[in-house]
C-alpha cells in the first residue's frame, strides 16, 4: 500500500482501515483478498454521531484503506468527534479521510476510503436482503473452482464466493463479473440446518469442510463437529416440508387426521411410514393417513417419506393427546371489533367449552394489557387463537434466539429461567423483555451485549416474552379479570401503547396418565387514532419525516390510503390531522376498492367525513379518496393521523 521509505508509514501494510476482520480467504485464481469484517452494534443511525452498525464482506483486489473507524458499509461516514468537549463536527470525507487523533503516529490525510463488497445491519437489508435480519457475524469463504480429477460440485459453482454466517446460520453463493463486480447472491446448502458456522475451508478432495461452533457459547456442544458437503449427484432424497395433523387432541376414541406435504425433486413415487407412537407404524402409498386411538396417551407422530431408491426424509414431530380434548375459549364482545375510543367501555364475555368435563371458571385466566401499535398492514385485529405457551416457544425457535440463549444452561446469553426468575415481579416484565429484545441491550448480563431485532414483530416478541415468564419456580400472575365484564381504556391514548390486548386463557385439569391442556383466546384492539406511519397502503401519497415523525403527503391530483380489514360498527366519522393551510381536495369514503361503494364523502379534507352506519359486523377494505379541487395545488397538505370518530 505504501512504498518503502515513505514517511510515517509502513511498507508491509496491504489493507487498513479493519474493524474486527474474521474469516480471511484468497481467490486462488485472481489473487483477489476477501474477509468478513464484524461491526459495531449499534442499531440506529444517529443524527449526531453517524450511522448504525454494519457487518460486511470486503474484497481487495489492491492494497487500500476500507474505512474503518472513518466509515463503514457503503462508505457511510462518522461525524467527528471532540472528546474534550463533547461537540460533533462534520461528517468524514471518503476520499480523503481525517486522522487528527493525537495517538496517531502515521499518516494525518487517509488513502481514499473503498466501501465494502457486501454489507448488511441487523434491519433488512435494502441492497442485499437475502442475508435477512438479526445477529450478524459475516465471514468470507472460499472462491470455488472445480480441478482436473477433483470437482466434487457442479461446474455451476466456479468462480463463485462462499459467505456464511455464524449467527443467522446461512451459506450463500455470490455470483461474480470476471472483473470480480457483484452480480448476486444465492442461497446454499439452504436445506441443511448448520449449528453456527463458524470456520470453512476446501480440502485437498476439493470439497467444503465446515466447523460447526454448536448453539451454546463457551460450552461442550453436542452439536458441534466438523462438517464435509458431498454433493449427491443422481437420485436425491424427498424434500419434506411439514406434517399436519387436523386435530390435536380428542377424547377416546381419538381419530387422528395427518397429511404431510413432500415432493420428490426427481419425480419418484413415494412411500410413507407413519411413526404413531409407543412402537405403532403404518405405511402408506399416500400422504394422507387416519388412525384411530383407543388407548389414553401422549403420542409422538411423525412420518419417514421414502423414494423409489430407497433415500428418505423424515418429517418434524408432532405431539397429540389421546383421552383428553383441548377446550376452546372465546370472546365475545359488543361493539366495534377493530378499535377502542377513549373513555368509551367495552363490554366482553369469556365463553369456555371443555368437551368431557365440566367448565371450572376458577381456572379461566383473563387479562388486558396495552402494547406497542401494529401496521396496518400487518395488523392482526379482532380474533386470534393459539395455545400461549406453545405458540410463544415455537415463536422463538423460528427465530436467532437459541444461538444465543438455551432454556435452563447458560451460553454467551443468560438461561431463559434464568430470565423468567430475574423478572417475575417486575411490573410490566413481558413489555420490559419485549423492548429489551426490539431494541438491544448490554450490560445487564455480563459484557456481551444483545443485538437488536428492529425486524421482529412487537406482538410475537411478546408471546416470546410471556412464554420465557412462565418457566420460573417464581412465575406468577395478577390477578385475572372476571369471566364477564368491561374495560374502560383512558380518556388520553400512549401513541407507543396503542393496542389493547384482550386475553382469555383456560386450562383444563388434564385426564388420567395426560397433563392439562390449555387454550387461549386474543383480542386485539387499536386505538381509533392512525398515524401516518402505521399506514403501508397507499397510492400516489407521498411520505415526509420531520423531526421523527412521519407525514403522508397529498398527491398532486388524486390518490387514496387503504385501511386493511376494519370494522365499522359503531363508526361515524373520519377526522384527519393535517398541517398546511391548502386542504383543498375532496374526499371520498369507499368500501372494498378506490371504486366501491361510496358510504361518506366531503369536499374539503380539513372537516373530515362522516359515513352512512355500516351494521354488518364485517371487516372491510376502507379506501379514502382524495382528489384536488383545483389544478394549482401549491402547498399540498400533509396527513398526520386519522382518527375514527364513534357514534
Amino acid at each position: 500500500m505504501f512504498p518503502k521509505g515513505q514517511e510515517k508509514t509502513k511498507p508491509e501494510i496491504f489493507v487498513m482501515g479493519n474493524r474486527n476482520p474474521y474469516r480471511i480467504s484468497v481467490d486462488q485464481k485472481t489473487g483477489f483478498l476477501y474477509w468478513g469484517e464484524v461491526g459495531p452494534d449499534a442499531s440506529n443511525d444517529d443524527a449526531l454521531r453517524g450511522p448504525r452498525g454494519y457487518d460486511e464482506v470486503n474484497q481487495a483486489r489492491k492494497a487500500g484503506f476500507f474505512g474503518w473507524p472513518l466509515f463503514i458499509g457503503n462508505n457511510y461516514p462518522y461525524k467527528a468527534y471532540d472528546y474534550t468537549d463533547g461537540k460533533n463536527g462534520e461528517a468524514f470525507d471518503p476520499k480523503a479521510g481525517l486522522n487528527n487523533s493525537p495517538n496517531n503516529t502515521g499518516l494525518s490525510t487517509l488513502p481514499p476510503a473503498q466501501p465494502a463488497f457486501i454489507w448488511y445491519p441487523y434491519g433488512e437489508s435494502k441492497e442485499f436482503p437475502q442475508v435477512g435480519a438479526g445477529g450478524r457475524t459475516a465471514m468470507a469463504g472460499p472462491v470455488y473452482y472445480s480441478r482436473p480429477g477433483a470437482s466434487p460440485y457442479p461446474s455451476y459453482y466456479d468462480g463463485k464466493l462462499i459467505i456464511y454466517e455464524w449467527i443467522r446460520g446461512w451459506v450463500k453463493a455470490v455470483t461474480m463479473s470476471p472483473e470480480g463486480d457483484y452480480l448476486s447472491m444465492e442461497p446454499m446448502l439452504g436445506e441443511i440446518s448448520l449449528a453456527a458456522p463458524i470456520d470453512m475451508e476446501l480440502g485437498p478432495d476439493n470439497k467444503l469442510y465446515i466447523l460447526e461452533y454448536g448453539k451454546g457459547w463457551f460450552s461442550k456442544n453436542p452439536d458441534a463437529g466438523i462438517t464435509r458437503i458431498d454433493y449427491m449427484a443422481g437420485n436425491r432424497p424427498p424434500i419434506v416440508k411439514n406434517l399436519e395433523i387436523e386435530k390435536t387432541s380428542g377424547l377416546l376414541p381419538y381419530k387422528l387426521v395427518a397429511k404431510v406435504d413432500a415432493t420428490d425433486p426427481d419425480g419418484d413415487a413415494l412411500t410413507y411410514v407413519w411413526n404413531l407412537g409407543k412402537g405403532i407404524k403404518k405405511t402408506t402409498s399416500s400422504p394422507e393417513l387416519q388412525h384411530t386411538f383407543a388407548k389414553a396417551g401422549e403420542y409422538a407422530i411423525s412420518v419417514q417419506v421414502i423414494d423409489k431408491d430407497k433415500a428418505s426424509s423424515k418429517s418434524n414431530t408432532v405431539t397429540v393427546y389421546a383421552g383428553n380434548e383441548e377446550p376452546k375459549v372465546d370472546i365475545a364482545l359488543t361493539g366495534n371489533k377493530s378499535f377502542y375510543f377513549p373513555g368509551k367501555p367495552i363490554n366482553y364475555q369469556v365463553l369456555v367449552t371443555d368437551k368431557g368435563a365440566a367448565v371450572n371458571k376458577s381456572r379461566i385466566y383473563v387479562s388486558n394489557t396495552y402494547t406497542e401499535g401494529l401496521d396496518m398492514a400487518g395488523a392482526k385485529l379482532g380474533h386470534q387463537q393459539a395455545t400461549q405457551s406453545l405458540l410463544g416457544k415455537a415463536i422463538m425457535l423460528k427465530a436467532d434466539c437459541s444461538t444465543c440463549h438455551k432454556i435452563s444452561t447458560k451460553s454467551i446469553g443468560p438461561a431463559f429461567t434464568a430470565v423468567s426468575s430475574k423478572y417475575q415481579t417486575k411490573a410490566k416484565a413481558a413489555d420490559y423483555i419485549t423492548s429489551k429484545v426490539i431494541n438491544g441491550s448490554k450490560g445487564v448480563w455480563g459484557e456481551v451485549p444483545m443485538p437488536a431485532h428492529p425486524t421482529m414483530k412487537a406482538s410475537d416478541v411478546k408471546e416470546i416474552a410471556e412464554w420465557i415468564l412462565t418457566l420460573s419456580a417464581k412465575s406468577t400472575t395478577g390477578p385475572s379479570l372476571p369471566a364477564t365484564g368491561k374495560i374502560v381504556p383512558p380518556a388520553e391514548t400512549n401513541k407507543d401503547k396503542s393496542v389493547l390486548n384482550l386475553k382469555a386463557t383456560y386450562s383444563d385439569l388434564g385426564a388420567a396418565g395426560l397433563k392439562p391442556l390449555a387454550n387461549t383466546k386474543v383480542i386485539n384492539l387499536r386505538s381509533n387514532i392512525i398515524y401516518a406511519n402505521d399506514i403501508k397502503d397507499i397510492s400516489d401519497f407521498g411520505r415526509k419525516d420531520a423531526d421523527g415523525v412521519q407525514s403522508l403527503i397529498f398527491p398532486e391530483k388524486t390518490g387514496w390510503v387503504k385501511l386493511k380489514g376494519i370494522d365499522l360498527t359503531n363508526v361515524a366519522a373520519f377526522n384527519f390531522g393535517l398541517a398546511n393551510a391548502d386542504a383543498d381536495y375532496s374526499v371520498e369514503i369507499r368500501l372494498g376498492g378506490k371504486d366501491g361503494e361510496v358510504i361518506g364523502k366531503q369536499g374539503s379534507a380539513s372537516t373530515g367525513v362522516s359515513i352512512s352506519p355500516v351494521t354488518d359486523g364485517k371487516f372491510h377494505d376502507v379506501y379514502i379518496v382524495v382528489k384536488a379541487a383545483r389544478e394549482d395545488v401549491k402547498d399540498r397538505p400533509l396527513l398526520k393521523s386519522i382518527t375514527v370518530k364513534p357514534i
